[in-house]
């Protein structure tokens, strides 16, 4: 690799990142390079949904990256869970397949960000799918590379989730990519016969054997060298030792909403005087690097129940748990083939507009009230967030001389609607949960518990124990206005020549779900750009 030259440096082989590969790898006249901080994905705790469960806080497959201390919350530091790993966050998240409701994309456009309105990026989405449910191609691609289907074995609970609903008037949604988002359905998942279908499985393990293709793992990169308004360069840490890769075209940043504004801000690429105060040279003085932070806060309800049609770790369920690995490798079902997340949906408060302003992702298990991943025991839980967050935060270079951690400040609840709008989101979800179809199975509430009833009961719950479902976005925001740091036409950064950020940092608002999909979307459209111009 010493004194390696290449047409296109791609960093970050996450969801953006692999697609971008995949697209201009496709010409063999030109030569890529796809670099990776983490490792390989190859793990049957990747492979199996019910892995996740060790996947998170594992510094092998997760930068497990901490917040600074949040006001909002109780001054708490929350934990930024971020893949480290080919297919980048794909490899660890629960394979929910949203991609947001038409609203957010046409408020872009209004925003200023011409072609990326729900008409311009519907159809990169269907380009994208190979949905496997046959379900309405006004909205669906069949030809694509990314399966989405079904859980193969959803839990009986989760669907009582789903019946429980209708008696507070949501609807079952069979859909939630379709016309409409509200109401609770089971979750259509990015998987392949049961197993975990990510990025990096669906966009580069098929065409690594491209000879224009280099991937590198474990391979950390710095910074960038610029020169006259161009990248020349990328500066790496690896095989313990910092490497130049030259850049003869372009490079792409794909390293997502922390990864990417750290090596544009360790570049010298940033808010100027931010820059000086921290040590690094200004080179471009770019004020919104970094700003814009937005991520969708979540609390949590976790109900105790004496019965083992919920998952759980238990003597009465020790049958169910070792036939667990003969179901799933054998048939692909059983307890090894949930992704815990596998039902949920959309619901309005009344503070929504015209589309729900919060989404549940229910859990047909017990979620520890002490933050453990596994608790001894059986129940149910519910998480609620908070999909549209008036609340901005920023991202920083921590000022310890080394350039290569951030500071990352939420600022959950520094506005006051996003606090209303979760408060009034745990009470719908306990509304569903009250449903006389849970009653074969209700036990105690844990959390918040019932004592917690009145508004300023269940905010001061909330400020006390809220997380996030780590959907950061917008650190790097295309626009038109001063704070925008890529065009949208282009998504090429303001006054860099060659230099192009194509992940969820791009993002000037967060869309109404998950996050997954739509950096998929925004690395197909990069591609674009970059291959016709």
């Amino acid at each position: 690799m010493e004194n390696a030259e290449f047409d296109y440096i791609v960093i970050g082989a996450g969801s953006a990142g692999c697609v971008l590969a995949n697209r201009l790898s496709a010409n063999p006249q030109t030569s890529v390079c796809l670099i990776e901080g983490g490792g390989s994905d190859n793990s049957i705790r990747v492979r199996v949904p019910a892995g996740i469960l060790s996947l998170y806080g594992n510094r092998q497959y997760d930068y497990g990256y901490m917040g600074v201390p949040q006001p909002g919350l109780n001054n708490r530091k929350i934990p930024v869970n971020r893949g480290k790993a080919l297919g980048g966050s794909s490899t660890i998240n629960s394979m929910v397949y949203i991609r947001g409701a038409a609203q957010d994309y046409d408020e872009w456009a209004e925003l200023g960000c011409s072609g990326w309105s729900y008409a311009d990026v519907l159809p990169v989405f269907r380009s994208l799918e190979r949905n496997m449910l046959s379900q309405d191609p006004d909205y669906h691609g069949f030809d694509g590379e990314l399966l989405v289907d079904n859980p193969r074995d959803p839990n009986t609970v989760s669907k009582m989730w789903v019946e429980a609903g209708k008696s507070v008037g949501l609807p079952e949604n069979d859909d939630f990519n379709a016309a409409s988002q509200l109401g609770l359905g089971v979750y259509n998942v990015t998987q392949d016969r049961g197993e975990r279908f990510s990025a990096y499985t669906a966009f580069v393990k098929p065409i690594r054997s491209r000879s224009n293709l280099t991937v590198l793992t474990n391979a950390e990169v710095l910074d960038l060298s610029v020169a006259d308004g161009r990248v020349a360069g990328v500066n790496v840490l690896m095989d313990g030792g910092v490497k130049r890769l030259g850049c003869r075209g372009e490079t792409i940043l794909s390293a997502g909403a922390i990864g990417s504004p750290r090596i544009l801000l360790a570049s010298g690429i940033g808010p100027a005087g931010e820059l000086a105060d921290v040590g690094v040279t200004p080179l471009l003085d770019l004020p919104g690097v970094g700003k814009n932070l937005r991520d969708h806060i979540d609390g949590m309800i976790t109900v105790r129940s004496a019965s083992s049609k919920t998952l759980g770790l238990s003597v009465q369920n020790l049958p169910s748990m070792l036939a667990a690995p003969f179901q799933y490798f054998i048939r692909r079902k059983g307890m090894l083939s949930t992704n815990y997340v596998e039902a949920g949906g959309f619901a309005k408060t009344k503070y929504a507009g015209d589309v729900p302003d919060i989404q549940f992702h229910f859990v047909p298990g017990y979620r520890s009230h002490r933050g453990r991943l596994v608790e001894y025991g059986h129940g149910y839980a519910v998480h609620t967030c908070v999909l549209r967050p008036k609340s901005i935060g920023e991202l920083t270079l921590e000022a310890n001389g080394g350039h290569r951690n951030v500071r990352i400040d939420h600022r959950f609840f520094s506005d006051e609607r996003d606090a209303l709008t979760l408060v009034e989101g745990i009470k719908v979800a306990r509304s569903v949960l009250a449903s006389p179809v849970f009653s074969e199975i209700r036990g105690p509430e844990i959390l918040p518990g019932p004592d917690v009833g009145s508004d300023d009961e269940i905010l001061a719950y909330l400020r006390a124990e809220a997380l996030t479902v780590y959907h950061p976005v917008g650190t790097a925001k295309m626009g038109k206005d001063p704070m925008a740091v890529v065009d949208p036409s282009s998504l090429k950064v303001r006054g860099i020549a060659n230099l192009r950020v194509a992940d969820a940092s791009v993002m000037p608002t967060l869309i109404g779900g998950n996050t997954n999909a739509p950096s998929m979307m925004i690395g197909e459209k990069a591609a674009k750009m970059i291959v016709h111009g």
